[in-house]
C-alpha cells in the first residue's frame, strides 16, 4: 500500500457513506443502495468511480440539484419499452429503478428495455448490469454524460465519454462484465491522479484549448480523447442517440456537468436492457458453454508467459476478494475529506482505519 493511503473495512465504509447520504435527505433504503454501489466499485478496483465521488454527490444533494427523494414515474410505455422520468434523483437510484423495471418486463416478455430521463451521474454502469446477472439475465446499461471528449484534432468537445456495460451470467466464479467508457480513460482517473499528485500519460486528455497534457488537473478541467480514435467517437455518438435523443431527454450541450454546475440538475439519460436467456437456453447448458468459452480464452497463449489471459470481470473479482480481506485503500486526503464531511453534517458514524 502506498504511503499516502489508508485501509478501511468495506462494511464500515458502506455504513459510513450511507449515513452521510441519509443526512442529506436520502431515504434509508436508497442511501444503503447508493452507498453500497459506490463501495462495490471500490471493491472491484475502479477507485475513480467509487467513494471518491461522495463529496460532490453530497454537495449536490444538499444544493437540491440532485433530488434526494425523487418521485420516479413512467412517461411512456409500449409493452417491452418504457421511459421513466427520474425527477432529478441520484443516478444510482434512478438507474436501479430502471433496471428493476427492465428485469420485471423481461420476466414476462423475455426482453425489457427501459430508458430514463432527468437523472444524474450513475457511477459505474456495471452496477446495473450485475443486477440483471443476478436474475440469470444478460444486462446492458448505458448513459450519456456532459460533452468532455474532443474528436481527434478538435479543439472543443463534441460528445461525452458515454459509458456502457454488458454483463452475462456464467454460473461460475464470476460473471462476464464489460464496463467501459468511450474516452481513452474515464474522467475519474484524472481526478484520482490529481488526488495522488501523479502525472498522466499523454493521449489521455487535453487542456482547455485542446492541447495534449500530462497534468491531470489540466486534463480534468480540459477534455478527454476518445478511445481508438474515430471508432470510440462513433460508439459514443451511438450511446448518445440511444440514451438522450431517442428517450426524449436532452443530449449533447444541453446537459450540465456536476462539477462545473453543482447547483443545477445534470439532466442525464440512461438506457437499461435485460434479456431473459433462459427463454432460449437452459442455465445448465449456458454454464457449460460459458465454461468452454472461458477455458478457450484462458488457454490462449501470451508472448510473456508470466502474464495471464483474462476475461472482463475477472480482475474485478480477484480485486474484490483481496479488498474484502485486506481492506479498501483510500487516498489519505480523500479519507480526511470524508471524515471532515461527516463532522460538518453531524454524522456520528465513524470511519476507522483498518
Amino acid at each position: 500500500m502506498a504511503e499516502n493511503q489508508v485501509l478501511v473495512n468495506h462494511d464500515d465504509l458502506q455504513s459510513f457513506v450511507s449515513a452521510l447520504f441519509e443526512k442529506t435527505g436520502v431515504p434509508k433504503e436508497d442511501a444503503n443502495f447508493f452507498a453500497q454501489s459506490l463501495v462495490n466499485i471500490n471493491l472491484w478496483g475502479i477507485d475513480s468511480h467509487g467513494v471518491l465521488r461522495v463529496p460532490i454527490y453530497t454537495k449536490r444533494l444538499q444544493a437540491g440539484s440532485c433530488n434526494p427523494n425523487p418521485e420516479i414515474k413512467t412517461l411512456k410505455s409500449a409493452i417491452t419499452l418504457e421511459v421513466l422520468h427520474g425527477d432529478d434523483g441520484p443516478g444510482q437510484i434512478v438507474g436501479r429503478v430502471a433496471m428493476e423495471r427492465a428485469i420485471e418486463i423481461a420476466k414476462e416478455y423475455n426482453v425489457g428495455i427501459v430508458g430514463a430521463v432527468r437523472s444524474n451521474h450513475f457511477g459505474a454502469a456495471a452496477t446495473f448490469t450485475r443486477m440483471a446477472v443476478k436474475e440469470g439475465m444478460l444486462g446492458v446499461a448505458m448513459t450519456n454524460v456532459v460533452q468532455n471528449v474532443v474528436a481527434p484534432g478538435g479543439s472543443k468537445p463534441v460528445i461525452g465519454n458515454n459509458p456502457f456495460s454488458i454483463a452475462v451470467p456464467t454460473y461460475g466464479d464470476f460473471p462476464f462484465v464489460l464496463d467501459i467508457s468511450l474516452s481513452a480513460v474515464a474522467g475519474g482517473k484524472l481526478l484520482l491522479a490529481s488526488k495522488k499528485g501523479e502525472k498522466i500519460p499523454f493521449g489521455w486528455g487535453t487542456d482547455k484549448d485542446g492541447h495534449p497534457t500530462d497534468d491531470p488537473t489540466e486534463a480534468f478541467n480540459g477534455f478527454l480523447l476518445p478511445v481508438g480514435g474515430h471508432k470510440g467517437l462513433g460508439l459514443a455518438y451511438a450511446v448518445e442517440i440511444m440514451t438522450g435523443l431517442l428517450s426524449g431527454g436532452v443530449f449533447l450541450d444541453a446537459m450540465k456537468g456536476m462539477y462545473k454546475y453543482p447547483e443545477d440538475p445534470s439532466l442525464t439519460s440512461h438506457l437499461m436492457m435485460a434479456i431473459n436467456i433462459s427463454a432460449i437456453m437452459e442455465p445448465a447448458e449456458q454454464k457449460e458453454r460459458m465454461a468452454e468459452f472461458t477455458d478457450k480464452i484462458h488457454e490462449s497463449p501470451m508472448w510473456d508467459e508470466s502474464k495471464e489471459m483474462l476475461l472482463p470481470g475477472e480482475i474485478e473479482h480477484r480485486t474484490m476478494l483481496k479488498r474484502q480481506e485486506e481492506g479498501v485503500p483510500l487516498p489519505q486526503n480523500l479519507y480526511e475529506e470524508l471524515v471532515a464531511l461527516a463532522e460538518s453534517l453531524g454524522v456520528e458514524t465513524t470511519l476507522s482505519k483498518k
